[in-house]
């Protein structure tokens, strides 16, 4: 069965940040996503709280909504009255409940598998770099030899030293 996707991945990739040490979306850029307005989609999780608990969805701080904006380069001229709030992989796997439109399911799987795609390539990546310094502890041992034959080939050989400073030649 092809697959039909909302949007495409990368558009999905872009919106994921790191807030307090965790992966999330936020309610602006998820509310582009599902084509609604970010306020119709924050009424929407207000009316059923019981389904976003503190670890599903946080609201930023000042300073946090600052250095966001900053990062994005978008302006706070006309924005937003309130600081807006921060989805987790759960919090917006939750949106799918509560917002019903054919559109919402597609977006939402391809949001999915955005965050899976992100954390195999995060332990990739870890696992790499594991590999990568047992072969560097490993090849430093065994190529010392080596690695010390070169440095004294390129060490320049010591030379008959000339005096330094004006020298006055004798008159024959």
């Amino acid at each position: 069965m092809p697959r039909k996707p909302g949007v495409p991945i990368d558009q999905v990739e872009r919106r994921i940040v790191m807030l307090r040490g965790q992966k999330v979306m936020l309610d602006s850029d998820l509310a582009e996503l599902y084509g609604v307005d970010t306020g119709a989609l924050n009424r929407a999780v207000k009316r059923n709280p019981g389904r976003f608990p503190a670890d599903f969805m946080m609201q930023l701080s000042g300073p946090e909504a600052a250095h966001l904006r900053c990062q994005s380069g978008i302006s706070n001229r006309g924005g937003r009255r309130y600081l807006p709030y921060a989805f987790t992989e759960q919090g917006v796997a939750m949106l799918s409940s509560v917002l019903r439109s054919q559109r919402a399911v597609l977006v939402n799987v391809e949001i999915m598998r955005a965050f899976v795609r992100l954390r195999n390539m995060l332990t990739s990546n870890v696992d790499l770099a594991r590999k990568l310094a047992a072969l560097e502890q490993k090849y430093d041992a065994q190529f010392k030899v080596v690695f010390d034959a070169i440095r004294e080939l390129m060490a320049p050989a010591p030379a008959k030293r000339q005096p330094i400073g004006f020298v006055i030649l004798k008159e024959r």
